[in-house]
C-alpha cells in the first residue's frame, strides 16, 4: 500500500529542472530567480520556460540568471540583459513596441477585414440579380449539341 502512495505522489509532484546545484542558498534570491526564470522562454523547447526545462541551454541560462543576481543585479537588469544576448524571442510575454507591433495588430485588423469582405460578399449574393432560365437561342444552340 506504501509503495502506492508513493509513486501516486511522484506522478503528481511537478516536474521542475532546476538541480540541487543551481539552487542559491539564500530563499530570497532564490525566489527571484525561479521568478525571473519562469518569465524566460527556452531557447531549445520553445514554449517552456527555463525553470520546467531539461535543456543544457536552459540551464546555462538558469545559471546566468542567478549569477546576475549575485553580482547584485535587480530583476530587470537580469531580464534585460537576458533581452540584450539572446533577443526578446526569449520573453514568455513579450512587452508591446514599435517593433512588434504589427505582429501584434495583424491578426485583429486581418480578421476585421475578412469578416468585412465576408459580410459584403454575402449581401452582394443575397441581393443579387435572379438568374434568369435560358433564352429562346441559347435553349436551341444547347438543344443541338446535346443530339449530336
Amino acid at each position: 500500500m506504501l509503495k502506492y502512495l508513493l509513486l501516486t505522489l511522484m506522478l503528481v509532484t511537478p516536474a521542475i529542472a532546476v538541480e540541487p546545484d543551481e539552487i542559491l542558498a539564500d530563499p530570497v534570491m532564490e525566489s527571484r530567480a525561479r521568478d525571473i526564470s519562469k518569465g524566460l522562454r527556452c531557447l531549445v523547447c520553445r514554449n517552456e520556460n527555463i525553470d520546467d526545462s531539461n535543456a543544457e541551454l536552459a540551464r546555462d541560462l538558469r545559471l546566468l540568471v542567478r549569477e546576475r543576481l549575485v553580482a547584485g543585479d535587480s530583476d530587470q537588469e537580469v531580464e534585460d540583459f537576458v533581452v540584450d544576448r539572446y533577443g526578446e524571442y526569449v520573453l514568455l510575454k513579450p512587452v508591446l513596441s514599435l517593433s512588434n507591433a504589427m505582429l501584434w495588430f495583424a491578426g485583429p485588423v486581418l480578421l476585421i477585414i475578412g469578416g468585412w469582405i465576408s459580410v459584403v460578399f454575402i449581401r452582394r449574393r443575397s441581393t443579387g440579380a435572379v438568374v434568369e432560365g435560358l433564352s429562346n437561342e441559347e435553349q436551341a444552340k444547347l438543344d443541338a449539341l446535346l443530339k449530336g
